[in-house]
């Protein structure tokens, strides 16, 4: 009897990696299926195109800013001659700086003197009248520290300065605690001058400039009296002509 066919042992292949191929991945066309899109520029299946450039948004154009106002001689009549900069330099502004009269400082020291004298009288009031020696104790810390605010009044007033921009207004005052304030002419809605009796004895006068806001109020102290009634006319004629827009 014959001996029976050897049949040879049959081997099973595993499928193959696809990622290893990725043309063997992709499944086998036949007639009628959807062929993916050629042509250029189209997205390819699993590829994720860059992210596109984003552009640098575009600067507001403000318009050309307006000159520096022509301000009156008077308002540097009878004024310091060069105003006082802090040590390091501020900002850079486009205008003069105009000052305050000579004679503020005269009559800050008198106003001084003047309390220095009321407090010192009154100790010695209630010292003899009370018979305590105690009341010398608060007048002389009070006198001390207003002798100590005269030596510097001068460093002070020379320090004060306000410029006429082409927009707003700038008020800087200050050596070692520096402030500047600028106060756009459209914004003001009140400009006042006062001085008590003893500013109408030097001549000088203070100018208050009021706005929307509180905290962005303007005081200008020691001007004279004929530079605040200038100083005064010329912002009220720009502020409305700010405020109408022509």
């Amino acid at each position: 009897m014959p001996p029976a066919a050897y049949a040879p042992e049959q081997k099973y292949a595993f499928p193959a990696d696809p990622s290893a191929n990725p043309q063997a991945a992709q499944p086998a066309a036949y007639p009628g299926a959807q062929q993916p899109v050629t042509y250029p520029g189209a997205p390819q299946p699993g590829i994720v195109p860059p992210p596109a450039a984003q552009s640098a948004p575009a600067e507001p154009d403000f318009g050309p800013a307006n000159p520096p106002l022509a301000t009156p001689p008077v308002l540097d009549e009878g004024t310091f001659d060069r105003i006082r900069e802090p040590h390091r330099q501020g900002l850079a502004l486009d205008g003069t700086w105009h000052q305050i009269s000579k004679k503020y400082v005269i009559s800050q020291v008198v106003q001084y003197v003047f309390w220095i004298a009321v407090v010192l009288i009154g100790a010695a009031v209630v010292t003899t009248a009370l018979g305590e020696p105690w009341a010398w104790i608060p007048a002389g810390v009070i006198s001390l520290a207003n002798l100590v605010s005269l030596i510097f009044i001068p460093r002070q007033a020379k320090a004060l300065g306000y410029m006429l921009r082409g927009d707003d207004i700038v008020f800087r005052k200050g050596i070692v605690w520096q402030r500047m304030v600028a106060v756009p002419y459209g914004r003001m809605q009140l400009i006042d001058i006062t001085h008590g009796p003893l500013d109408r004895v030097f001549g000088v006068s203070k100018l208050k400039m009021v706005t929307a806001a509180a905290s962005t109020g303007i005081e200008i102290p020691g001007l004279t009296t004929a530079g605040a009634e200038a100083l005064r006319d010329t912002l009220i004629e720009v502020a409305e002509t700010r405020r109408t827009g022509l």
